[in-house]
């Protein structure tokens, strides 16, 4: 039997409002709130999932940080990867708020960067990155207890770092993702775990490979992780049949305008879950790109665009191959989140040797 290191295995809590029995439906009982979203963190835990990712997104749901304060109390072990937006946030009061958030949850925080503009702002690519670079070297110094003296293009800080610190004294893991060449380089100086949205197998081989050569220019070492949806059933046919199911009441206009929604609807990476989609319609394979790798979700989502679809060992066989090239922590959701958690915690999680993420 192969054996991997273990693996970080997180959920996903639709916070932006990305809940659904069939997609592009509006189902009000799906919406963010907080009893929903509450649920699903709770079902996460219940199941023994190791993370669950907090999205945030201005124009949609509800506020990351807010909501992590309310679920921190009613978790006992699993951890919070909560999404921060850099365009939206002034890093010392960011610094004492994820500090706060770390001692509510006993040190188990982790922090998923965005690289975001001001609501109502565009910054180009460039510019954008640079004070996401900015903001996550002052963030790190911050939680790390230490004094920020920057003189930035984005940030001017001679400041001491705040009394509240966290519980290791230390600055929990970034998380980050991006796929354009300043996203990479970002992510190479200043991250912790380098997100991927779903590719094909050559492709994550490449992202890797030049990730890895990036960060050595900088004398460091990347955790890698891998964001997706899942869609498990106890045959293949069932979970084909589900994938099927999720899109029936799918009109077209109503996912174009779905997927323009987001603030990141023309990124880089929004382009090349796009072209995944075509790659698999041109090859006449039904949103299938390869084997067990399902683009169709992508038709009403911007962002992760994909699924892992099939019987508990084929998703089992799927997740070990991305761990076979390094990958080493999974952020997962299906539709409806709280009952995809549930059946991916009884089919394929207790398969997988899995727990929190070391950095």
């Amino acid at each position: 039997m192969t054996s991997y290191p273990k693996a970080e295995i997180s959920w996903f809590s639709a916070l932006c409002d990305d809940d659904y029995q069939f997609l592009g439906v509006e189902d009000p009982s799906l919406k963010a709130s907080w009893p929903h979203c509450r649920d699903i963190a709770l079902t996460a835990e219940k199941n023994g999932f190791d993370n669950i990712l907090l999205p945030s997104g201005y124009t949609l749901g509800m506020d990351s940080i807010g909501f992590a304060g309310g679920i921190a109390p009613l978790l006992e072990k699993m951890r919070l990867l909560v999404a921060v937006r850099c365009g939206e946030m002034w890093v010392p009061q960011l610094a004492r708020q994820l500090a706060t958030l770390d001692q509510m949850l006993g040190g188990r925080l982790t922090i998923n960067i965005i690289s975001s503009d001001l609501p109502g702002q565009t910054l180009d690519g460039e510019p954008r990155y640079q004070r996401t670079r900015e903001i996550m070297q002052a963030l790190r110094q911050f939680l790390n207890g230490e004094t920020v003296q920057m003189n930035g293009e984005h940030i001017q800080l001679d400041l001491e770092p705040p009394r509240m610190q966290t519980v290791s004294g230390k600055c929990p893991p970034f998380y980050f993702g991006g796929l354009s060449s300043a996203a990479r380089d970002v992510a190479a100086e200043e991250a912790d775990v380098f997100l991927m949205w779903p590719d094909t197998m050559d492709k994550v081989s490449e992202i890797l490979d030049d990730m890895r050569q990036r960060a050595d220019t900088y004398n460091r070492t990347l955790k890698f992780g891998y964001r997706a949806h899942v869609i498990v059933r106890e045959t293949e046919a069932e979970a084909r049949a589900a994938a099927d199911t999720l899109i029936s009441k799918l009109d077209d206009g109503v996912g174009e305008e779905i997927r323009n929604r987001s603030l990141d609807s023309a990124s880089y990476g929004v382009r090349r879950q796009t072209e995944m989609r075509d790659a698999a319609n041109a090859a006449g394979a039904g949103d299938y790109v390869e084997d067990n790798l399902w683009t169709g979700v992508g038709r009403a989502r911007s962002g992760c665009g994909a699924a892992i679809v099939g019987d508990p060992d084929q998703v089992l066989a799927k997740l070990n191959a991305y761990r076979a090239m390094g990958i080493e922590a999974f952020i997962l959701s299906g539709y409806p989140h709280q009952d995809e958690c549930d059946l991916f915690g009884k089919y394929v999680l207790p398969k997988l040797d899995h727990g929190a993420l070391e950095i």
